[in-house]
């Protein structure tokens, strides 16, 4: 925490309330703590201090009042919508401002997501808090002010109104991921919390979870999960990313048992530092892919791929460093940046690697990592091209054509992209459909098949004509 003198605060007139008609001012706010939260959606960090955050605001409801300030790292974050979407799908029910062109940002010298600014009873800065894991010193600091507003008579009781402007009730809530195979299609419905099984009409078979975000094990809508995510089907099972509750679940498709194969609190442990997966503590596990006895998972809160031996029951750092950032090399050596989306293609693992703006490789045989296209954090962009010439935008999802193509969910450009693995060339498609941030795609039965996240849908794109029908999921 580093304080910052008394200067009396307000927040500048051209912020953008997405979730609010009314916008917060500090003057009327006097008497209550208020938390300024600086965030960005597409940050593991960020996403973590919200968690803490909705704790501060449980604990504190009498005294505190938060405000998120939403400073965008993309281009495809400045528009207000999108944001709005974040919020909707993070389920925050306090006031956010989008501050495209980070005024307050500059204003409070900020340099971290995400950063939490304290402003005191009389309106005045009382401390900056930057980066995550502040959630005890800022709840011991709260308590501080409050308690001495109360000895002088200065604190107000009230609770602050919840802010929401909500999203359409549909049968889908922000899908992030489709699996499709040459009969079904399972889904994470990431906002409703559940994965559900259907025919290629859309039809709901069977649902796992039972719509509430918790963890626990059991069968059918006994189990929960927590904004699932990434899936892949091994034999019999499927293996699930439940990313809400940093963990890897099972599901028996036989009988529609779930249970927790990996995983189950936020951490960022050593994985071979535990005897027993369940053990270890992870941040935001994102996808998985299975190959035979090994499931491979991208550990994007840990900018990392991890491996988890079925029949040994053992999990261990495949590739990546740790560090955020994009550098080719072997296992250990290499770095990713907030991997995203798995896909299998031969010898070698695909990653789309959200936070590089990239796709990467990962040779199976020795974990060796290379770049394939994209130019690393901050390049970002849209063009087609090869090599690194090509700009991506935060793609979130791939999947495979044997002969050797990767479609790509190029995920904030709200765009779908082919890479030809051999020739490094990527092309995007123009179809006669509005994507909206697209996180997941799949290929089966002569189609492509996408999760529409932002528009609530999945998607088939017929690969021989170009044709894009939604399908009726549920309804």
């Amino acid at each position: 925490m580093m304080d910052t003198g008394t200067a009396a605060l307000e927040l500048p007139e051209g912020l953008e309330w997405v979730n609010t008609e009314h916008a917060p001012a500090l003057t009327t706010l006097r008497g209550r703590v208020v938390l300024l939260l600086f965030w960005t959606y597409d940050n593991a960090n960020s996403l973590n201090a919200l968690e803490e955050v909705r704790a501060l605001e449980q604990r504190f409801a009498d005294g505190l009042t938060v405000i998120g300030v939403h400073t965008p790292r993309y281009a495809g974050q400045r528009q207000a919508a999108a944001v709005a979407k974040a919020v909707n799908r993070l389920g925050l029910r306090f006031p956010v401002a989008n501050d495209p062109g980070y005024v307050l940002w500059q204003r409070l010298g900020l340099r971290a997501w995400p950063s939490q600014v304290l402003v005191d009873v009389d309106g005045s800065h009382a401390g900056l808090y930057a980066g995550e894991q502040r959630g005890a010193e800022l709840a011991a600091r709260i308590a501080q002010m409050l308690e001495q507003a109360a000895r002088r008579d200065q604190r107000m009781y009230e609770p602050w109104p919840e802010a929401v402007r909500p999203e359409p009730r549909l049968p889908l809530a922000f899908p992030a991921r489709v699996l499709a195979t040459e009969q079904r299609l399972y889904i994470a419905d990431s906002g409703h919390h559940r994965v559900l099984e259907t025919g290629h009409d859309g039809r709901i078979l069977r649902q796992f979870g039972s719509g509430s975000a918790a963890l626990a094990d059991g069968r059918g809508g006994d189990a929960a999960f927590r904004a699932p995510q990434g899936l892949c089907l091994q034999r019999d099972h499927l293996y699930v990313a439940d990313t809400g509750n940093h963990a890897i679940r099972r599901v028996r498709l036989q009988g529609g048992e779930v249970d927790t194969v990996a995983g189950g609190r936020l951490g960022r442990d050593r994985p071979h530092d535990h005897a027993e997966p369940t053990q270890v503590a992870m941040c935001q596990p994102s996808d998985v892919a299975a190959d035979g006895e090994a499931l491979y998972c991208s550990v994007a809160g840990q900018n990392q791929v991890w491996r988890l031996d079925l029949a040994q029951r053992r999990l261990d750092v495949f590739a990546g460093s740790g560090q955020f950032g994009m550098v080719d090399g072997d296992g250990p050596y290499a770095s990713f940046a907030h991997p995203a989306g798995l896909a299998l293609l031969g010898e070698h693992l695909v990653v789309a690697d959200a936070g590089a703006c990239a796709i990467r490789r990962v040779r199976l045989a020795d974990a060796h990592v290379d770049t394939v296209v994209g130019g690393g954090p901050f390049e970002f962009g849209d063009s087609a091209g090869k090599g690194a010439a090509v700009r991506l935008q935060h793609p979130l999802g791939v999947c495979s054509d044997p002969r050797g193509l990767v479609f790509i969910a190029d995920s904030y450009n709200d765009r779908i992209k082919a890479l030809n693995l051999r020739s490094g060339e990527v092309r995007a498609f123009n179809l006669p459909h509005r994507f909206q941030q697209p996180e997941g795609i799949a290929l089966a039965a002569g189609a492509l098949w996408i999760a529409n996240t932002n528009a609530h849908e999945i998607v088939r794109v017929d690969l021989a004509t170009g044709a894009c029908r939604r399908v009726p999921v549920g309804e």
